[in-house]
């Protein structure tokens, strides 16, 4: 099996620094792709794809001190029907194969995960094959919901289970739901403001309840945005499952030893407050960082990121976030 960058430094004892686990590349096999299957960016997400180059992200990562980017694909996914399965496919065949050349065009700056035709079972095991053995992945993105089928649904536990075998990187990203308030209400035409983590914290739920981080143990999830709203629903989420559990209507889930599994990223607004109400639910050895480039401009990307650094820094945990948790996921 090829090895990505990271698997390599970790084999010969190399380090890459200061890692971000959360930022994309727009690439134009990406857009096009989204032509093909006629996904409108813009109508579905209520923000335009912002414009990316390889060039302006590496002046960002100099200027925030990143050493090395964890390249994903953006948010619309990839499919739209079974109908366009074959569509799907193919695209995410090229993203990937474009995706392994701008890393190889810069090794020690940027790595990547691979994106999924999912919910397509066959397509998706496929691509997670080729794209770890031929094309260097250090792992995949899934997104939150695929065509409307969740993370957790046990139609998807074939591809869990070729991941876990593989002891895979899984960075989840949130994918709007298929029918949404669209009119009138400001929730429904941005989907950053409430849409991307209410679906994150639906999908993981979701993996909770139906035991699949159980099932399927040796897959290193991460969760973006600080946690979504999983901090408050831990709670309200851990009665209501020992009420279900006690009524027959699921098994019994230790929602604690779940959420414990799991590593999350700080993209978002961790200052001053979301990265203490993470806490509640993990620790500091799974939080790790996040810049969502190019979503948010640099220039407020390099704000939050100092305000970060100095709570960080007080806090004794710029090494453990930045350097020590990235290492132990990707070795």
């Amino acid at each position: 099996m090829a090895l990505g960058n990271f698997e390599l430094a970790a084999a010969k004892n190399i380090s890459f620094g200061k890692v971000d686990f959360h930022a994309h590349a727009i690439l134009p096999s990406y857009v096009e792709g989204l032509k093909k299957l006629k996904i409108d960016a813009l109508a579905e997400e209520g923000f335009p794809l912002p414009q990316w180059t390889a060039e302006a992200h590496l002046k960002f990562m100099a200027d925030a001190g990143i050493d090395f980017t964890i390249l994903s694909m953006p948010t619309p996914h990839i499919f739209n029907g079974k109908d366009k399965a074959k569509i799907s496919i193919e695209v995410a065949r090229q993203i990937n194969e474009d995706l392994s050349a701008l890393c190889k065009k810069f090794p020690n700056k940027f790595g990547f995960v691979a994106v999924l035709p999912m919910p397509d079972v066959e397509g998706s095991i496929s691509e997670i094959k080729y794209s770890a053995e031929k094309l260097g992945a250090l792992g995949v993105k899934v997104a939150s919901n695929s065509d409307g089928v969740y993370l957790g649904d046990e139609i998807l536990n074939p591809i869990f289970a070729e991941l876990h075998n593989r002891k895979s990187l899984v960075i989840m990203h949130p994918s709007p739901a298929r029918e949404l308030p669209r009119e009138k209400v400001i929730t429904g035409k941005v989907m950053a403001l409430f849409e991307y983590p209410a679906d994150t914290t639906r999908a993981v739920l979701n993996l909770l309840a139906n035991g699949t981080l159980e099932k399927f143990s040796a897959i290193k999830f991460v969760v973006p945005h600080c946690g979504s709203f999983l901090p408050y629903m831990k709670q309200r989420a851990g009665a209501m499952f020992q009420m279900l559990a006690s009524m027959k209507m699921m098994d019994a889930v230790d929602i604690s030893a779940g959420l414990r599994k799991l590593f999350f990223d700080l993209a978002g607004d961790p200052m001053p407050e979301q990265m203490d109400i993470l806490l509640k639910i993990t620790d500091a050895e799974h939080l790790i960082y996040g810049s969502d480039y190019p979503y948010v401009p640099a220039a407020i990307l390099l704000k939050k990121k100092s305000l970060l650094d100095a709570e960080l820094a007080k806090r004794n945990l710029l090494e453990k976030i930045y350097v020590s948790n990235s290492t132990k996921i990707l070795s």
